[in-house]
């Protein structure tokens, strides 16, 4: 059972005592346990969706010399702001806008991750909410090409 919740808190960085209780909820299946903790977290990221993002970042990501992307990123504190993973997140955001050119924040979160086409931009960025435990949101981004 503890190589489970090891490999659980791996794949999900979701807490021990939460993965303990997925799999004691799922029956010991680790897949079952799996889909737990991700359901779990995107609830937990609705209730922070309403919370104001008074922080956060701006990301600058140059592809080739020939696409560039300035991303404005949001969240709650600077703490966050300065956290690896939000961090991670900026820049991944800022690939997929030089790599699939949105026009607006509302067609960002609906397209499809470039890395991961199972899930899109807003299913990304909640699992980060998840994860972080503060709201996020893409305030604003513009995107240059030569």
């Amino acid at each position: 059972m503890k190589e489970q919740i090891k490999k659980l808190r791996e794949l999900t960085s979701a807490g021990v005592m939460e993965c303990k209780k997925a799999l004691e909820e799922a029956g010991g299946d680790f897949d079952k346990a799996k889909a737990i903790i991700h359901e779990r977290g995107l609830v937990k990221a609705e209730k922070k969706g309403e919370r104001v993002t008074g922080s956060g970042l701006l990301h600058s990501y140059i592809h080739n010399e020939r696409v560039g992307v300035l991303l404005e990123l949001r969240c709650e504190t600077d703490f966050v702001a300065r956290n690896d993973s939000f961090r991670e997140l900026a820049h991944n955001l800022a690939m997929h806008i030089a790599a699939m050119n949105p026009s607006s924040a509302e067609e960002l979160m609906i397209q499809n991750y470039i890395k991961d086409d199972s899930i899109n931009i807003e299913e990304l960025i909640k699992s980060t909410i998840a994860k972080i435990g503060e709201n996020i949101k893409v305030e604003k981004f513009c995107r240059y090409e030569i």
